[in-house]
């Protein structure tokens, strides 16, 4: 690689570098818990077990259900319900108005069978909230959402860019190679080189489905725009349904439609998801590999009559691909187990990468070190 390669490289790595460090240490430190919520959520309570209910019990009437939630926070309306599909639990979000976001709303979870109040803390609240809304957008909402993937960006760059300079600077070198007797400095790189090139597949992945996850709102606003839009506009200049259909039939009317799916959330008119006429009644596949795939089915909330079966356009199947890739849930907690140890040496990339900063020289003598590296053979 000639020297102007070289500098232009080495440039680009340490700024990419530089300015998404702290915000990558940030993101490893929270999302190391965030990796384990299901389990933390177990032993804290905030998940609770529930026994399974025989297979041939009937599911109490979700009408009633709903009828239920509502009595524990009068004045609400219905916004979404939720299956849990390992448990016999389901959850329904209620808010003070159709529109009301995710941090204000209010949650009940019941059992599917009996209908009893199953006691948990609101989603919206405790340690593991604060969090994940630290991870996510530092509490900014949509800025601070779009400044991460920004950062997860950068990250990327980051690793691309040292990934081109560790060919020419190890390539004299045995992989793994620490060369502890010649300075500490030296020492720290080599360390900072090995970790970085172990943990590069999964940092690549990771930064990548970061980046993606946080682009969430804006695609899930234009595939409202785009599709629901289209079903939305049959309906424009009618009032918005006062009385509804009720919310079992169009629940059995999506099963009817979808009979190789199960329904894994239902959102109600208003709340921007199914637009203000319908129930989108959310079916998802009953397979690991399908189980992150959802198919929208709309359901008049006036009539219950079917009214369309949207299929979610390339860059939403994307999106819910990538946000159990992001935190490893695909493979249960082996896999969890290897994301928190590749995790944890991500954050001794940053730290080493850091601390080879404090120790700088100029990027020329930097550059030359590089350039030695290509040409001498280890002593």
């Amino acid at each position: 690689m000639q020297r102007s390669a070289i500098k232009a490289w080495f440039v680009v790595h340490k700024w990419s570098s530089l300015v998404c460090t702290l915000f990558l240490l940030l993101l490893c430190l929270t999302g190391l818990p965030l990796v384990f919520g299901h389990e933390i959520a177990h032993l804290t309570g905030a998940d609770p077990e529930v026994p399974a209910a025989p297979a041939d019990a009937p599911l109490r009437d979700l009408d009633a259900q709903v009828q239920t939630a509502l009595q524990h926070f009068p004045g609400n309306v219905p916004l979404f319900v939720g299956w849990d599909p390992d448990a016999p639990l389901m959850y329904v979000n209620t808010g003070a108005r159709t529109d009301t976001p995710p941090a204000q709303m209010q949650t009940v979870l019941l059992n599917t069978v009996s209908g009893e109040q199953v006691p948990a803390p609101q989603f919206n609240e405790g340690v593991m909230y604060f969090l994940y809304r630290l991870h996510t957008d530092l509490f900014l909402g949509l800025p601070g959402l779009l400044f991460m993937g920004a950062m997860g960006l950068l990250f990327v760059v980051a690793i691309i860019s040292g990934l081109v300079l560790y060919g020419p600077f190890m390539r004299k070198q045995r992989f793994g190679t620490l060369r502890t007797g010649r300075s500490r400095r030296l020492a720290w790189l080599d360390l900072h080189n090995v970790i970085g090139i172990v943990t590069l597949g999964w940092a690549l992945v990771v930064g990548l489905t970061g980046a993606i996850n946080t682009l969430a709102k804006p695609l899930e606003q234009a595939w409202q725009t785009q599709q629901l839009g289209e079903f939305a506009a049959r309906y424009a200049g009618q009032p918005k349904p006062t009385q509804l259909a009720s919310l079992q039939a169009a629940v059995d009317t999506a099963r009817a439609a979808e009979p190789e799916m199960r329904p894994a959330f239902v959102s109600f008119p208003g709340t921007g998801y199914s637009g203000d006429h319908h129930f989108g009644v959310f079916m998802q596949g009953n397979s690991p590999l399908t189980e992150r795939l959802y198919r929208p089915v709309l359901i008049d909330a006036s009539t219950g009559a079917l009214t369309a079966q949207p299929q979610l356009p390339t860059y939403m199947t994307v999106l819910l691909l990538s946000q159990p890739l992001h935190f490893g849930d695909y493979g249960k907690l082996p896999l969890k187990i290897l994301w928190a140890l590749l995790d944890l040496l991500t954050i001794a990339v940053l730290v080493s990468g850091l601390y080879l900063w404090f120790k700088r020289g100029n990027t020329a003598t930097r550059v030359a070190e590089i350039e030695r590296a290509q040409t001498q053979e280890v002593a």
